[in-house]
């Protein structure tokens, strides 16, 4: 039976967090959990001045979705309760996105929550996970791989979204909807435990846990609060640890001497705030790409880089780590003689006569294009003696970073490399003397009324 404790516990964590006379939304599938929230969120709040409204996202996936739907809206209407419904394309999305339908329908769900809530002036989006969901999650991480905040569980809280139920468990809402008269809708999927991994879970494993202890879900959930404390904790010191880096837009700096003093228990932590603050997120970043990360520092190789999700590139340089998210490199384009060709910071026009700063070739009947430069194409320049050198190792020798090597104009004669503009031509394509010669003149933006040399 749900004790009086237990329901002060909620209405304590609403009212440490809602001013009086706010109004807050109820998430609400239509299940036994979500219609005991919405009937006592409409009961609390009758009584300490909220108002609630509740929200319906029908995912379309079953037969009884519209049935569901129907089923909260009528219910809403005896009691008086705003009912805002929404809809979406799970399925769609699932597949444009390589999301399970799981994975999908949570998101167009708590889009849908946020957008209504900041439509009609909710100040909070409240859901009914409990204790047993809190449960499935801290196992669903465990057998997954996880660190320390996959073992904290559902926060209780997270931006405008609150979840004051977590403390009880199913028994518990159960009885409150005894108790209540309080009716709800099943999901046909809930009794299949092959329909997702939660189900079997929930359906097979927790059952074993609660005849191992009948409070396995109310310890784990302490558990999770306990670390939720010390994640808390670790996220204030790394914190400071981030203080040393700087940020630019698309990139972030941090010296490796810096990096070094960070504890090897806190580093996965610190390398995450460098993706915060990066804006690049960390979503999709797992351990495999923070050990190539800490792989990385620990080289101590200038020129050494990696590439991560979302577009990131690390690389070390001057005893630097830098994350970076740039726009790759514009693709070949060819250059047609007198026509300007706007190609990254640059501006390339082909002509027939030397003019100003640019690449002379010898005259010749391929087509001439830009295009990126290839660190591991060879170049046979004068000063090298008749030997070929990669593009990467006479950047090296010139003290081209690896990011400014990745966007200098690198000119095609047909489809071999013919120059490399700051590193120069190669000797096949080099014209005879003073004679007649294509001239590519380059001009470089970010350099106000000058040439780059």
């Amino acid at each position: 039976m749900t004790t009086r404790s237990e329901l002060s516990a909620a209405g304590a964590f609403l009212a440490e967090r809602m001013p009086a006379g706010g109004r807050v939304l109820c998430a609400v599938s239509g299940g036994l959990d979500s219609m005991c929230l919405l009937h006592y969120l409409d009961t609390w709040g009758r009584r300490h001045g909220f108002s609630v409204g509740a929200a319906h996202f029908n995912h379309r996936l079953r037969p009884a979705a519209d049935r569901d739907e129907d089923f909260v809206r009528d219910w809403c209407a005896g009691r008086s309760i705003p009912f805002y419904a929404g809809s979406g394309q799970v399925r769609g999305l699932a597949e444009n996105l390589g999301l399970s339908l799981e994975e999908a329908g949570r998101k167009l769900r708590y889009d849908f929550l946020r957008e209504t809530a900041e439509r009609e002036g909710f100040s909070a989006v409240l859901t009914a996970h409990h204790a047993g969901d809190n449960a499935e999650t801290m196992l669903l991480n465990l057998i997954r791989g996880t660190g320390l905040r996959g073992l904290c569980g559902i926060p209780p809280e997270r931006d405008i979204i609150l979840r004051p139920f977590l403390g009880l468990n199913r028994e518990e809402l159960a009885a409150y909807a005894a108790a209540h008269g309080i009716p709800h809708v099943e999901d046909e999927t809930n009794a299949d435990p092959d329909a997702a991994a939660r189900n079997l879970l929930r359906l097979k494993v927790l059952p074993l846990l609660r005849q191992l202890n009948p409070r396995a879900e109310a310890h784990m959930a302490r558990t999770a609060a306990l670390l939720r404390e010390t994640d808390e904790g670790l996220a204030d010191l790394t914190e400071r640890y981030l203080r040393a880096a700087s940020v630019q837009p698309g990139r972030v700096t941090v010296p490796l001497g810096k990096l070094a003093e960070v504890p090897d228990f806190l580093r996965p932590k610190v390398l995450l705030g460098l993706f915060d603050l990066l804006g690049a997120g960390r979503k999709d970043i797992g351990t495999v790409h923070l050990e190539a990360l800490q792989a990385l520092w620990n080289s101590h190789g200038n020129d050494a880089r990696i590439s991560l999700p979302h577009g990131v590139t690390a690389r070390l340089a001057a005893s630097r780590l830098i994350l970076e998210t740039l726009p790759p490199p514009p693709s070949r384009a060819e250059l047609v003689e007198g026509c300007p060709l706007r190609w990254g910071d640059y501006t390339l026009t082909l002509l027939d006569r030397r003019a100003g700063a640019g690449l002379p070739l010898r005259p010749g009947p391929e087509r001439v294009a830009v295009g990126p430069c290839d660190g591991g194409a060879r170049l046979t320049l004068p000063e090298t003696h008749g030997g070929g050198r990669t593009v990467k190792r006479l950047c090296l020798d010139r003290g081209i970073s690896l990011a400014e090597r990745d966007r200098l104009p690198a000119v095609y004669a047909g489809d071999r490399l013919a120059a490399v503009w700051r590193l120069g031509v190669d000797t096949e394509f080099l014209p005879e003397g003073e004679g007649p010669c294509r001239f590519i003149q380059i001009l470089k933006h970010t350099e106000e009324n000058s040439h780059e040399k």
